[in-house]
C-alpha cells in the first residue's frame, strides 16, 4: 500500500514537472545579442522575418535565417510601427517574471496532491483492510485463543474462596442444566475487588484457559479517546461480538478507569466518560437481553465506581480478592517455585511466616529475585539464603553499597536504631524484632525490622501505643547519648509515622477520652470526583484544636514511655550500639541473645541462612499496608517528605 501511494506521487509530480516545461517557451539556439540602433535598422530596412517581444525582450529572426536577440524600452511605440510596415511577423509572451517556476508550480499542485494522496490511502484502507479506516468506534477487545499462554485454575493459589466463586460461572458455562433445573440464572456479572497485586487479572486468565467459550479481554481505559462517541460505539461493538459469540465471557481489567461516579465532573458539561459509562450500563441491563453474554470485571477502587454499576443485575457478585494468610503464601510460593531448582534445605513455610501481608505479585517477585541472586553467585539451586536475602530485598530495599559513612554518623546511626530495638525488646505488645543494621539500604540508613508472629486483621490500642513507643526510641537515643543539640533529622519518617497513627486513633479509630468514639475530619474523596469541592470541614475550630491536643498528648506519652525504657535499660542501649558497630547486622535471635546474657558468639549461637558474616545482609524497610507487614523503624538519610514511614 504504501509503495502504491509513493509510485502515484511520483506520477503526480511528474505530469506537474511536464506541464511545467510546456508551459516555458522554446529556447532559441545561436542567438546574437544586436543593440537597439541595430534593431530599428533592421526594422527599417524589412530585414526581419518575425519578432517575439517579451517585455522588455526581443526576440527574433531576420530573413537570412540569423536569429538575434535585444533589449527595448518597455512599450515602444517607434519599434512597433516599424515592424509592421515591413511587414514583420510579430508575436508577444509574457515577461519571465510572470512565468511560474517549477518550484512554484509544485506549491501551487500540492494542496491538491494531497488531497489525491490521502484519498488513495483511504480507498486502499477501506478495499483490503476490512473497513480499518473507520474503524474508530470498533471494540478493541482481544480474543483468547488456546495458542496464548494459557493459564488453568492451578496456577492460581492462597485465594481459594475467590476460586470457587469464578469455578462455579465456568462451570455453569460448561453444564447449565446443572443449574437451570432448580431455577437458578446464571450471573450477569462478576466484580474482582482486591488490592493491587493480589491475582484478579491472573484468576480471569485462568477463567479464560478453563473455559470452553470464547474469552475476549479488554481494558477500561480502551474505552475512552480523543474522539466524541468513541467510547459509547466500542461498547456497543464489544457487546455485539459477544452476541454473536454467546455464549462467551467479556474481562474488562482496570474497571475504574470507565465506571467512576457520574455528575461529578467540576466543569458541569457533557462528559465523554459518562457517555461511555451509560451505555455499558444500558448493555449490561438495559431493554434488550444479553442472553449468555457474562461480565466480569477487575478493580482495586471500588470506591470511586458508580453505584448504578454495583447493583444487582448488573454485577451480581463482587468477589473479594485479598492478600493471601500464612496457608496461601506457602501454596503461592509453591506455584511460583515449580520451574524454579530449590536446594533440599528449601522450607518454604519459613519464608511463608515470615512474609506477612505480601501479595501474591510480591511472592512471585521474591522468588525471581532470590533465583537471580543465585544465578549471579553461579548457583546451581536456590538456597534459604538466597530466599531470606530476597525476602529483604522485596520487603526493605536494595542494599547502597556505594554510600560511604562517616565513623560519626556510623555510630549515631547505630544509637538511633538501638534505641528503636530496645525499646521494642522491652515493650511486651511490640512485635518480635526481626533484623537491627546500620548498612545503608533504600532510603534508610539503618532500620530496625519488626515482623508479627502471625496474620492479624485488627490493631488494638495496646499494640499501637506499643509502635508509638517503638518509633520514639531512635530521637530519644540520639538525645541521650549525644545531648539535645546534636540530635538529627534522621527520626523524621518515625515522627511522621508516630504523628499520622495518632491522629487516626484521634480522627478515625475513636481511642480518645476526650473526643470519645466519633469519626473526625474532612472528607478525603478525590478532587477529580467532584465532591471534595464543594465539601467543608465537619468540625469546628475548637473542636479542631482539641484533635491537635489530642494527637500531641498521645504522641508524648509515647516519647516519655520509650525514655522511661531508654534510662532503665541504658546499658543494653550501649551493649547493642557497640556490637551494631561491630557486626553492622543482627538477626532478632542474637538480639535477643545479647540482651539475655550480654555478649554474643556468632560462631556458636549462628541460627541459619539468616547470618552470613559479611555486610551484605539485607536490612531496610518500605512501606506497607496497615495491619499487615510491620514497617521497619528507620532512621532517614535525609529529611524529605519521601522518607515518610513506620
Amino acid at each position: 500500500m504504501n509503495r502504491n501511494l509513493a509510485l502515484w506521487i511520483i506520477i503526480g509530480l511528474f505530469l506537474v514537472a511536464i506541464f511545467n516545461l510546456l508551459q516555458s517557451p522554446p529556447t532559441q539556439k545561436q542567438q546574437v545579442s544586436i543593440d537597439y540602433s541595430t534593431l530599428m535598422q533592421n526594422a527599417k530596412e524589412g530585414s526581419i522575418q518575425e519578432v517575439l517581444i517579451r517585455g522588455n525582450m526581443v526576440t527574433g529572426q531576420l530573413k537570412d535565417g540569423k536569429n538575434f536577440s535585444a533589449v527595448i524600452p518597455p512599450n515602444d511605440p517607434n519599434l512597433l510601427k516599424s515592424l509592421t510596415e515591413s511587414n514583420a511577423r510579430i508575436k508577444f509572451a509574457a515577461s519571465e517574471e510572470d512565468v511560474p517556476g517549477f518550484f512554484q508550480v509544485i506549491l501551487s499542485w500540492l494542496p491538491m496532491i494531497l488531497l489525491i494522496g490521502v484519498w488513495i490511502y483511504f480507498m486502499r484502507q477501506m478495499q483490503s483492510g476490512g473497513n480499518k479506516a473507520m474503524g474508530f468506534g470498533k471494540s478493541r477487545a482481544r480474543l483468547m485463543d488456546d495458542k496464548a499462554s494459557r493459564v488453568t485454575f492451578k496456577d492460581v493459589a492462597g485465594i481459594d474462596e475467590a476460586k470457587e466463586e469464578v469455578e462455579e460461572v465456568v462451570e455453569f458455562l460448561r453444564d447449565p442444566q446443572k443449574f437451570q433445573r432448580l431455577g437458578g440464572k446464571i450471573p450477569r456479572g462478576l466484580l474482582l475487588v482486591g488490592p493491587p497485586g493480589t491475582g484478579k487479572t491472573l484468576l480471569a486468565r485462568a477463567i479464560a484457559g478453563e473455559a470452553d467459550v470464547p474469552f475476549f479481554s479488554i481494558s477500561g481505559s480502551d474505552f475512552v479517546e480523543m474522539f466524541v462517541g468513541v467510547g459509547a460505539s466500542r461498547v456497543r461493538d464489544l457487546f455485539d461480538q459477544g452476541k454473536k459469540n454467546a455464549p462467551c465471557i467479556i474481562f474488562i481489567d482496570e474497571l475504574d478507569a470507565v465506571g467512576r461516579h457520574r455528575g461529578a465532573g467540576l466543569g458541569g458539561g457533557n462528559d465523554e466518560r459518562e457517555q461511555t459509562l451509560n451505555q455499558l450500563l444500558v448493555e449490561m441491563d438495559g431493554f434488550e437481553v444479553n442472553a449468555g453474554v457474562i461480565l466480569i470485571a477487575a478493580t482495586n477502587r471500588p470506591d470511586v465506581l458508580d453505584p448504578a454499576l454495583l447493583r444487582p443485575g448488573r454485577f451480581d457478585r463482587q468477589v473479594v480478592v485479598p492478600n493471601p494468610d500464612v496457608l496461601g503464601r506457602e501454596k503461592i510460593l509453591t506455584v511460583h517455585s515449580r520451574h524454579v531448582p530449590m536446594a533440599e534445605n528449601v522450607d518454604l513455610k519459613i519464608i511463608a511466616r515470615g512474609t506477612p501481608g505480601f501479595s501474591g505479585a510480591d511472592l512471585a517477585n521474591l522468588i525471581n529475585e532470590a533465583a537471580l541472586l543465585a544465578a549471579r553467585r553461579n548457583r546451581r539451586t536456590v538456597s534459604m539464603a538466597e530466599l531470606e536475602e530476597a525476602k529483604d530485598k522485596v520487603m526493605m530495599g536494595s542494599e547502597r553499597r556505594s554510600m560511604v559513612m562517616t565513623d560519626e554518623e556510623k555510630r549515631l546511626t547505630a544509637y538511633h536504631e538501638s534505641g528503636h530495638a530496645v525499646v521494642a525488646f522491652h515493650t511486651p505488645a511490640s512485635d518480635p524484632i526481626h533484623k537491627a543494621t546500620i548498612i545503608p539500604r533504600g532510603r534508610a540508613l539503618g532500620m530496625v525490622m519488626r515482623l508479627p508472629e502471625g496474620d492479624r486483621i485488627s490493631m488494638s490500642i495496646e499494640r499501637l501505643y506499643a509502635d508509638l513507643a517503638v518509633a520514639m526510641g531512635g530521637r530519644i537515643a540520639e538525645e541521650m547519648i549525644f545531648g539535645p543539640n546534636k540530635i538529627t533529622t534522621g527520626a523524621s519518617s518515625d515522627i511522621s509515622m508516630a504523628t499520622q497513627m495518632a491522629r487516626r486513633m484521634v480522627t478515625e479509630w475513636g481511642m480518645s477520652e476526650k473526643l470519645g468514639p466519633i469519626t473526625y475530619g474532612e472528607n478525603t474523596q478525590e478532587l477529580f470526583l467532584g465532591h471534595s469541592v464543594t465539601q467543608h470541614k465537619n468540625v469546628s475550630e475548637a473542636t479542631a484544636q482539641l484533635i491537635d491536643e489530642e494527637v500531641k498528648r498521645i504522641v508524648e506519652d509515647a516519647y516519655e514511655r520509650a525514655k522511661k525504657i531508654l534510662t532503665k535499660h541504658r546499658n543494653h542501649l550501649e551493649l547493642l550500639a557497640k556490637t551494631l558497630l561491630e557486626y553492622e547486622t543482627l538477626s532478632g535471635d542474637e538480639i535477643n541473645i545479647l540482651i539475655k546474657e550480654g555478649k554474643l558468639d556468632r560462631a556458636k549461637n549462628a541460627t541459619g541462612p539468616e547470618l552470613p558474616q559479611s555486610s551484605s545482609i539485607p536490612r531496610g524497610g518500605r512501606k506497607t499496608p496497615p495491619k499487615a507487614k510491620k514497617a521497619p523503624s528507620k532512621r532517614s538519610s535525609k529529611p524529605s517528605p519521601l522518607q515518610s514511614g513506620v
